[in-house]
């Protein structure tokens, strides 16, 4: 039975704020450095009112929402198991052939995009850390969705060199206008500095056709040096990759503490991971002296303090339309929904939504409908991860009638 939440934002109400004290950079060209600025903590224009429904719960860490053609939902959990939402009711058991993960930290089941052709041939992809703790890293399968299991299942990419660790994956996929498809390749945290060396998948985002080939027209594919996949470089773990309504590529990124990132992704550029941040290493050392660094890109809009982003989509459904051309991004440190409010391909000032949640907030949709759906991994004052009252919930969200 769906719930409908009692919480939900009146005009004048929660929401209205700008965040924190943070940052932001718009249309700065490299080389200039970042700075505050007062019009980015001023209040932006009232949200429309909204209603939280709960669609399906009781998910282990759920990571990633796809929609099928007919209205029903597949939803990756982070422990290894593909599932099936039919009717708007989760279905008891996982749907079967899903690849063996090495499920530990941040590594798991993540990412899964339907082929823009599924509708005719059933393609999916899933992203997930291949592997164990000495050897592992980012794959990507692609499979054929028969009935409730996956077959013809074949392994297209995989990221190198294997690692040692079991963080910063990246993971993320989308499919661009040319059938091709970007993938986002993490720094494995204790390799940062080569997400400067382009003879690596570390710290990348990698262009690929359908079948996991490098495609045709990447960057460096004629650098002997680099790896032919290699977009755009410099990353640090990027969850999050969406087109705008100009097929813009977009990408956020986790920073350390501090200097979480939005980009504009464009081929061949450099976004200057680790050379220059916005934020502080995990015992309070700096990385580095700089924020900006010669051919380098800015981010077009950071964070400090972080808000660890994870999910993002570019809303563009008629349910809300004050809220057309905007990004949406989720927060797991603060339980909650940025919202960026886009004009001309820049970001503008800022929005916190569904605060009611009280949860971490894994990825975040746009349905068909118009609806934005919701991933969070727990319920309020609970642990993040509990195999034994597993506690992720699907999220929908509408206008007030």
């Amino acid at each position: 039975m769906r719930k409908i939440l009692t919480g939900f934002l009146l005009l004048g109400a929660v929401g209205l704020m700008g965040l924190p004290p943070f940052a932001i950079v718009a249309g700065h060209a490299a080389g200039h450095e970042a700075h505050e600025t007062q019009e980015a903590q001023e209040e932006i224009s009232a949200s429309p009112a909204y209603q939280l429904e709960i669609v399906a719960d009781g998910l282990e860490l759920p990571w990633s929402l796809a929609f099928l053609p007919d209205g029903d939902m597949l939803v990756t959990e982070l422990p290894g198991q593909l599932r099936y939402v039919r009717q708007g009711a989760l279905e008891p058991q996982p749907i079967a052939g899903v690849p063996e993960v090495y499920f530990r930290s941040q590594g798991g089941l993540m990412d899964v995009v339907l082929h823009p052709n599924f509708a005719a041939n059933r393609l999916l992809y899933l992203t997930y850390a291949q592997g164990g703790a000495r050897s592992n890293a980012l794959a990507v399968m692609r499979a054929r969705l028969d009935g409730r299991r996956l077959v013809e299942r074949k392994v297209i990419f995989t990221a190198a060199p294997r690692k040692n660790t079991p963080a910063h994956y990246g993971g993320r996929m989308v499919f661009l206008p040319d059938g091709s498809f970007l993938l986002t390749v993490g720094d494995g945290f204790d390799y940062r500095e080569q997400a400067q060396n382009l003879g690596n998948h570390f710290g990348t985002v990698v262009r690929l056709s359908e079948d996991g080939a490098p495609a045709l027209g990447n960057p460096f594919a004629n650098d002997d040096a680099a790896r032919p996949e290699i977009w755009s470089y410099g990353h640090r773990n990027a969850q999050a990759i969406v087109l705008d309504g100009e097929d813009r590529v977009w990408l956020h990124e986790h920073g350390p503490r501090g200097g979480d990132e939005l980009n504009l992704i464009e081929p061949g550029r450099n976004y200057g991971w680790p050379l220059a941040t916005h934020g502080l290493d995990y015992s309070g050392a700096r990385i580095s002296p700089y924020t900006s660094y010669p051919n380098t890109e800015n981010p077009a809009l950071y964070w400090s303090p972080s808000i660890a982003p994870a999910g993002m989509t570019h809303y563009d459904g008629s349910l809300f339309p004050a809220w057309r051309g905007d990004l949406f991004l989720t927060s797991l440190l603060d339980k909650n929904v940025v919202r960026v409010d886009m004009q001309d391909g820049k970001p503008q000032k800022q929005e916190i939504l569904f605060t009611e949640l009280d949860a971490r907030v894994r990825d975040i949709r746009t349905a068909p409908d118009g609806a934005l759906y919701i991933l969070t991994e727990g319920e309020p004052g609970s642990e993040r991860y509990d195999p034994h009252a597993p506690r992720g919930q699907i999220v929908r969200i509408t206008p007030l009638p």
